[in-house]
């Protein structure tokens, strides 16, 4: 047996040993896909074991990341820092090797994947963001950014909608350094493929603008190895159709009993006899050096690279400057804005957050992002940033289209290929067709900045459909997602500073309508809540607000202020203010008052836990109809006569 067969052996017995081992796992995609991935990681894949974050590296995503198992014995073979115990552990509470992949947890690993789909987005992105860097810095002979992005797919990845809408607008840009790796087997968890799907996969991609390759032998390695290196000669995005056979060499191959399960013992015994193989979560010497000799290769193209890059320095110090700093978060002294706030009064949500975004845009040139096809009315868009397509791929603006789940998978993508600083836009109606990628996005702590505009009833016109009166409570339940709705300028502004110094995930929300004036504090809104008008004496009524509400809660107090001491707070991140120490929640919740009350144009529960159970929350429990915004608004209740008598009548 040749090195190469003997090396695919063992792949195949270590998957289905750990996943045995796990007592659950999914046994049939790990093995499919087996040759695919040895023939990337052995003859394509460039990497560096020693420096993981090596720049010019290739970008692997495993979309498919229930078949996980295959990718971490793969990652331990080729050196990264993945044992034998580790592999051990897998699925182990606590272990380095998760049941699907998770970006920061294991070494190698570049993305956490495992709703399907998600990961063709993030491949997308991180193609995306190779092509701004190569534009950007590259010149004649010394192309420093020239990195390939692979993408393993299967074949409900390819029914995803998320993953459908990426493919579309990568076949668009012509991104001919992604390539797809499609395991084609034919078969889903509840049966045949073709009880759900009939659609010829190879057409679809062409027609949306990718090269499509035929490996008709996707189990076999030598196959699999011609069909990449022709991908990679590609002047479009290529999709390679692997056809496999799931769970390769066991009883059930080729069925969808053999997806989701562990083998038992006597199935892994007449298995590992098939190989012959009869050790247990062992790797031969030879098959090591085998894997290793890779490995070393990457090491020396990441040594050639450092050498390329010291005379690329000497020959163009200007661009190398330029490259340099690209790497260095430029301190943006965001006080001396607030301090000059006062100009931008008067202006709507978004209109001021896109002054704003521009005033950061001039000085970082990490910030890239768009729109789904609402540019012009979400106002998020950097002047005269250009507009990223074929043609220029310098353009920071992005045209993602009518296609928001897709959007928030490729600002993932660029986020996690290096220093970039991604935004995206939409209505605030919209945004629960980006929710699986905000999710993933706070769970890896990516720096992204989600602009979300036309945030509350006041829409008024479009009526039922474009009122988001629900949104807020969801985007707020995201673990790890700052919430910022700021009601001026100088909230506006400590949102961006927590987004640019403390790289998390954030969420503007912004409003349609002109903010009134309500000299909102800068440094007291880092803390995620403060008292905006103190009660001059004992207090009577605390009123929290956010947003456009900031401004009616004070108009609200004045109401009040005949008969009552009223204080009112505002909270544009309660995130945020979560994270402060209790002392100071205790002096802004001020609990010792006689009535606390919210208002807010969200229909959020959330606010019943500052108010107390004797508290009144002012917000929107229905849909309103299609009108006037300052009518519509008015008539649910969220005007200042309203408000004042129902705090009135709770109060006597």
């Amino acid at each position: 047996m040749n090195i190469i067969d003997k090396t695919l052996n063992y792949v195949k017995s270590i998957t289905a040993q750990i996943i045995s081992n796990a007592g659950s796992g999914h046994t049939g995609a790990s093995l499919g896909i087996s040759a695919i991935m040895l023939a990337l990681f052995k003859e394509h894949y460039n990497f560096d074991v020693s420096d993981t974050d090596f720049l010019n590296r290739d970008r692997f995503v495993l979309s498919a990341g229930h078949a996980v198992p295959v990718y971490y014995i793969l990652l331990s073979m080729f050196g990264f820092d993945v044992s034998l115990q580790d592999l051990k552990n897998l699925r182990k509470l606590g272990s380095k090797t998760p049941g699907h992949p998770e970006y920061r947890v294991t070494d190698g690993v570049e993305v956490s994947t495992g709703p399907l789909g998600q990961g063709v987005g993030n491949a997308v992105g991180m193609a995306i963001a190779e092509t701004l860097m190569a534009e950007r810095f590259n010149s004649v002979g010394f192309p420093i950014i020239d990195n390939y992005t692979y993408c393993l797919v299967g074949d409900g990845d390819l029914m995803e909608g998320v993953a459908m809408e990426a493919c579309s607008l990568a076949g668009s840009l012509n991104l001919n350094k992604l390539v797809l790796l499609y395991d084609s087997n034919d078969v889903t968890i509840d049966g045949s493929l073709n009880l759900s799907n009939r659609e010829n996969i190879a057409k679809k991609f062409k027609a949306m603008g990718w090269n499509v390759i035929r490996c008709r032998k996707g189990n076999n390695y030598y196959s699999c190895v011609r069909a990449i290196a022709r991908a990679k000669k590609s002047d479009k995005p290529t999709l390679i159709i692997f056809k496999t056979t799931i769970g390769i060499g066991t009883e059930k191959e080729g069925t969808s009993s053999i997806h989701g399960i562990a083998l038992n013992s006597e199935e892994l015994k007449a298995f590992d006899k098939k190989l012959g193989i009869e050790e247990n979560f062992y790797i031969p010497n030879d098959v090591r050096d085998f894997c290793m000799s890779s490995s070393r290769r990457g090491k020396l193209n990441h040594e050639k690279w450092n050498q390329d890059l010291a005379v690329y320095a000497t020959s163009n110090p200007e661009l190398y400057r330029q490259f340099v700093s690209f790497f260095d978060r430029k301190k943006v002294d965001i006080e001396k804005l607030s301090r000059s706030s006062y100009k931008w009064e008067g202006l709507s949500g978004r209109d001021l957050n896109n002054v704003v975004l521009n005033e950061f845009a001039q000085k970082l040139t990490q910030i890239v992002g768009g729109s789904a096809d609402l540019m012009h009315s979400t106002k998020a868009f950097i002047e005269n940033g250009g507009h990223y397509n074929v043609g220029n791929r310098r353009g920071r603006n992005i045209h993602f289209g009518v296609r928001e789940h897709a959007m928030g998978a490729i600002v993932n993508g660029i986020s996690l290929y290096e220093d970039f600083i991604p935004f995206c836009s939409t209505f605030l109606s919209f945004a629960n067709y980006m929710y699986p990628s905000i999710r993933l996005a706070s769970s890896m702590k990516l720096n992204v900045m989600y602009f979300f505009t036309h945030d509350s009833i006041y829409v008024g016109q479009d009526g039922k459909s474009h009122q988001p009166i629900e949104q807020l409570p969801q985007l707020r339940s995201f673990i790890g997602l700052k919430v910022f709705r700021p009601c001026d300028s100088n909230e506006l502004l400590a949102g961006y500073q927590y987004a640019l110094s403390n790289n998390g995930t954030i969420a503007f929300i912004l409003s349609r309508q002109k903010m009134a004036v309500v000299d909102g504090k800068y440094k007291e809104a880092l803390q995620g809540a403060y008292i905006l008008k103190q009660a001059p004496k004992d207090v009577d009524v605390v009123i929290y607000a956010t947003g456009s509400e900031v401004s009616l809660a004070l108009n609200v107090a004045n109401e009040l202020e005949k008969k009552y001491s009223v204080s009112v707070v505002s909270m544009p991140c309660l995130e945020i203010f979560e994270e402060q120490p209790q002392n100071y929640k205790n002096k802004v919740l001020q609990k010792n008052a006689k009535l606390r009350v919210a208002i807010e144009a969200s229909n959020d529960n959330v606010w019943y836990k500052y108010v107390g159970e004797n508290g009144l929350v002012i917000g929107v429990t229905d849909y309103q109809g299609s009108g006037d915004g300052k009518e519509v608004y008015s008539k649910a209740g969220f005007n200042e006569k309203d408000i004042a008598r129902a705090i009135t009548r709770k109060l006597q």
